[in-house]
């Protein structure tokens, strides 16, 4: 699983690098506090697999890591061609860094 730190994720929006950024939470997380993107909570993930395009790279986060790690998996054994990366460590990681 590819990991991506909240500073190559920084430089990626400072690039405008194209990319689809999903968060894994649930929407009341999610309305607390999200950097924006796509809300596809967990449980629903398999149910967006059309959402998903092969040709743009798709960053996924949760809070910790943890949930956006076990969606990758699930996304990656039907969307093999995707390029999943995992956003290191999550909202939390993101946020100390700012």
């Amino acid at each position: 699983m590819q990991q991506l730190s909240p500073a190559e994720f920084r430089s990626w929006l400072d690039n405008e690098k194209p990319h689809l950024l999903v968060d894994v939470r649930e929407a009341k997380e999610h309305a607390a506090s999200n950097l924006g993107g796509r809300l596809i909570p967990l449980a629903a993930i398999l149910k967006h697999l059309p959402d998903f395009d092969v040709a743009i790279p798709v960053v996924v986060y949760c809070k910790r890591g943890i949930r956006s790690q076990l969606a990758i998996q699930r996304l990656a054994t039907r969307l093999p061609q995707v390029d999943f990366y995992n956003l290191d460590g999550g909202l939390l990681a993101w946020e100390s860094t700012k």
